[in-house]
């Protein structure tokens, strides 16, 4: 069995403000390594304050929270940003390059921090960007980009310090079919050979058809799971049924 790298226990997140909002309520959660997990739900729901409380962005009001061994409640915010960039890579909907920076300077950004040797950290970029397909396009700059490549830079930005984890919130959300497909592969393929964790908020089924594991979420609470099976069309099919029963949003039915 391989060994748990989130664990969610009966974790209740509440935002005060005017109105209290009880975003997540008990809910439990677990990640093993090595998995690949979407995480769907109407709007709402609290798909983004999961990942946020699993990422440390912030903290659970109750419950507990522990990555990789660690609860990240006990440590200081020094300690905390150290765990944060060692153990996480982030891709988002919103890209977030730098426009100032080439491609390579991009994906390179987390080593820099890190202080690691010119050596290594031109190794890591070279074998991603083989990995990635960005080899012909180091040196462009972000608006000269097409949303799948700068996807792309996005995902070997998260994975030059190879991270356990990687939490990806609609990492598809702002890109064409074919571009959104590319990327998923990509998820896909490292998830397979590396054995990174992904965890991925998302709303499309599509998306969430690349993964092992579908969490539907509802009003910040459990409401099911599915398993892949051997067929993705099956398993997409299944996804749809839950989305159906969940009232999310299913006419966005592109086939695979």
């Amino acid at each position: 069995m391989e060994k748990k790298i989130v664990e969610l226990k009966q974790v209740t997140k509440i935002y005060e403000g005017k109105v209290m909002h009880r975003a997540l309520n008990r809910l439990d959660f677990e990640a093993e390594a090595g998995e690949f997990i979407a995480i769907m739900g109407p709007s709402g729901s609290g798909k983004t304050t999961l990942l946020n409380v699993i990422s440390t962005i912030d903290m659970p009001t109750y419950g507990q929270v522990i990555v990789d061994g660690m609860e990240p409640e006990a440590l200081n915010a020094n300690e905390l940003a150290l765990f944060r960039r060692h153990n996480f890579g982030f891709v988002f909907q919103d890209i977030n390059l730098l426009q100032m920076l080439t491609v390579e300077e991009n994906i390179v950004l987390p080593l820099t921090l890190d202080g690691l040797p010119i050596m290594e950290m031109q190794k890591r970029v070279s074998r991603l960007a083989e990995q990635l397909s960005l080899k012909e396009i180091l040196n462009r700059r972000p608006d000269e980009l097409s949303g799948g490549q700068a996807q792309r830079t996005a995902v070997g930005r998260a994975l030059v310090h190879k991270p356990k984890l990687i939490l990806a919130d609609e990492p598809t959300g702002n890109l064409d079919s074919k571009s959104a497909k590319e990327v998923l592969e990509l998820l896909s393929h490292i998830n397979e050979t590396e054995r990174t964790t992904i965890i991925m908020v998302t709303h499309d089924p599509i998306a969430a058809s690349y993964c092992d594991r579908v969490l539907f979420i509802k009003d910040g609470e459990f409401f099911n799971e599915i398993y892949k099976d051997e067929r993705r069309q099956t398993f997409f099919q299944r996804i749809l049924n839950v989305l159906s029963l969940l009232g999310g949003n299913v006419h966005d039915l592109r086939m695979l």
